[in-house]
């Protein structure tokens, strides 16, 4: 098991590598952008465990709101008003999620079952705050569709390719990280 100093040094890492992977490879569709966020949140997840990967993430959120510009639509307090803010908070438990269904078995079909259950919640939390802030805050009157299409659907082929990638590179990263089973 690795000591507190190393899964902070490890958690600061993933923190980094979501900023990285945000501004790195950001492609706009819809009303947000295809970015590295999913895969560096379910990798983190898988190789750190659930309290560490949750700790990266919201290290990374935490960094973006306090007004680095590292967030996929810029970064500070403001960020909260974005229909993605939603999605941003959401990394958190979804790392949580990730690390805890793989803390014990970390096979194939675990994987990804760990990282689609990751992606429920990122998707429960970010669609309800979206289509809040769309139609409260903003006014655009969107159906619930609309929200789902332009939020979730046009995602997730997206999603898939980050899962299967994260699928092929946890077994060798596992085998250099040893992770904590809490």
């Amino acid at each position: 098991m690795r000591n507190t100093t190393q899964m902070m040094i490890l958690a600061a890492l993933f923190a980094a590598l979501t900023a990285i992977g945000t501004l790195l490879l950001k492609i706009p569709v819809g009303g947000m952008s295809i970015t590295l966020q999913v895969f560096f949140t379910c990798l983190a997840g898988v190789l750190l465990g659930p309290r560490w990967g949750a700790v990266s993430q919201a290290v990374y959120a935490a960094l973006g709101l306090a007004g680095i510009p590292i967030l996929s639509m810029g970064g500070g307090p403001s960020y909260i008003f974005q229909p993605s803010f939603g999605f941003l908070i959401a990394l958190i438990p979804m790392a949580w999620v990730v690390g805890f269904l793989t803390r014990r078995r970390t096979d194939v079909p675990h994987v990804i079952l760990a990282c689609i259950a990751g992606e429920c919640v990122l998707y429960a939390i970010g669609l309800p705050y979206m289509y809040l802030i769309l139609n409260v805050y903003l006014e655009k009157g969107l159906s619930v569709g609309t929200v789902v299409s332009i939020g979730m659907l046009v995602y997730l082929p997206w999603d898939a390719l980050k899962i299967a990638i994260v699928v092929l590179l946890s077994r060798p990263l596992l085998r250099a990280v040893k992770r904590p089973n809490a």
